[in-house]
């Protein structure tokens, strides 16, 4: 019995080597596991490196170099009490001296045209083309109008309670998105807030949604193939219409 027991005490010292070593391995997959957890929740709880003041301050720089935008255009009407949905698109052309043209193609052909106080709807099915003079309502129709196309951050703050979302991701391209508040009560009547993505690399508008004041309708358009400082000719935002066409002044 006695020669046995030094066989016994290997048998035992190395049951608890195992032992120990098990435990050990066990602790270092845990310390890693729990290690590489920390890092990827540290990735996602990583806050953006904008703050609403950076992001105002860029687009008080990058609206001093803004000519003119060109770009596909998607805009989605949504009714929320039917649960309808309907989508048209075109393409759009802006000038920073308050021009604008934009040409919807599908389903249906129309055209918006704005130069300076005037603004036309046209109707080529109907040849018919409604002309409206700004006028007054100027400055409140260029904070839809032209809402990110050049616009300041100095300019939002006027019009808008500004609030930074956070960023995100919209077709391939770092955004951020804001949401703005109208200070005018008579914009607030009609629209009781917005939202803009603004990409980035070109700090202008890659989506915008506005929602509507007590239906909870909204309408989103979406900007793509954007070409920001084309030349755009003057003849682009002339109001010349088909021979026949009947002119309205609602």
């Amino acid at each position: 019995m006695l020669g046995l027991q030094p066989q016994r005490i290997r048998g035992a010292m190395l049951k608890r080597h195992n032992s120990r070593f098990q435990t050990s391995a066990i602790t270092a997959c845990s310390c890693a596991l729990f290690l590489s957890m920390c890092g990827i929740a540290a990735k996602l709880q990583a806050p953006s490196h904008w703050n609403l003041e950076t992001v105002l301050r860029e687009l008080d720089h990058e609206s001093k170099g803004f000519r003119s935008l060109t770009a596909k255009i998607e805009q989605t009407k949504v009714t929320i009490v039917v649960n309808d949905k309907s989508t048209e698109s075109g393409q759009i052309s802006v000038r920073h001296d308050d021009k604008m043209r934009i040409e919807f193609t599908d389903p249906d052909p129309r055209t918006i045209l704005r130069s300076g106080n005037e603004l036309y709807l046209y109707n080529p099915k109907i040849k018919r083309v409604e002309e409206y003079n700004l006028g007054k309502h100027r400055a409140l129709v260029d904070q839809f109008l032209l809402l990110g196309f050049g616009t300041s951050g100095s300019e939002l703050e006027k019009g808008y309670l500004v609030t930074l979302l956070g960023e995100e991701t919209l077709d391939n391209h770092q955004v951020v998105r804001l949401e703005l508040t109208p200070k005018s009560e008579d914009v607030r009547n009609q629209i009781s807030k917005v939202h803009i993505w603004l990409d980035e690399s070109t700090w202008l508008a890659a989506q915008q949604q506005f929602f509507e004041t007590g239906s909870g309708d909204y309408f989103i358009i979406h900007y793509s193939n954007i070409v920001r400082n084309p030349r755009l000719p003057d003849d682009l935002f002339k109001p010349r219409w088909p021979k026949g066409t009947a002119h309205v002044q609602p």
